[in-house]
């Protein structure tokens, strides 16, 4: 994979589709790799402090694999009601997940890393964003759920499909954040490693 125009390779650590997805928006030449990282929380640990935390980690983990490189690492945690929120994994925990977050208010915080492997910079960025979600009755949860089978997703819904019709308001500075990767954030910290964007 060629250099960036800034000089340097450009590594998304995630195996995340969404991410990739998000990062391809930019129209510039990436790489993804797999970070390996146990994502447990530890003990006590608040929601902002793990996505910090494991976003770090995700970037640290493939840096002796790329001198030269901008690596990206990417986490979110959602918490509802002191709650944290997992990726459900199945249906059942799906709607398990649907009927908690009905009529309640999402917090989902994302954090993103650079790390610039050639000069040891560090960049961290959180942002926050905030959904309300509408009253959902089972009917509902199993029609959402039957169209799009949001298991693989943070609070089971999808907003930039489908799961934006069980959602009341979204509070977000940089909108991209609740998919999984917060582009305006990113954007900024890439342009001071002199990265063009455009």
């Amino acid at each position: 994979m060629p250099p960036t125009n800034s000089g340097l390779r450009l590594i998304l650590a995630s195996t995340s589709r969404y991410r990739k997805n998000l990062l391809s928006r930019l129209g510039i030449a990436f790489e993804t790799v797999a970070p390996d990282v146990d994502e447990t929380p530890l003990s006590g640990e608040q929601a902002t402090d793990t996505a910090g935390r494991l976003a770090l980690a995700k970037a640290q983990t493939v840096r002796p694999r790329f001198p030269g490189a901008l690596i990206i690492g990417s986490d979110q945690v959602a918490v509802c009601n002191g709650t944290r929120l997992d990726k459900p994994g199945t249906h059942a925990g799906a709607v398990k997940q649907l009927r908690v977050i009905s009529d309640g208010f999402v917090i989902f915080h994302s954090a993103v890393v650079l790390l610039n492997t050639s000069s040891g910079r560090i960049q961290s960025r959180l942002v926050t964003t905030g959904v309300k979600f509408r009253r959902l009755d089972d009917a509902e949860i199993e029609r959402y759920l039957r169209r799009e089978p949001a298991y693989d997703c943070v609070g089971s819904a999808k907003a930039e499909g489908l799961g934006i019709s069980l959602v009341e308001s979204i509070e977000s500075s940089d909108p991209t954040a609740l998919i999984g990767l917060p582009l305006i954030t990113l954007c900024g910290m890439l342009r001071e490693e002199n990265l063009n964007i455009p």
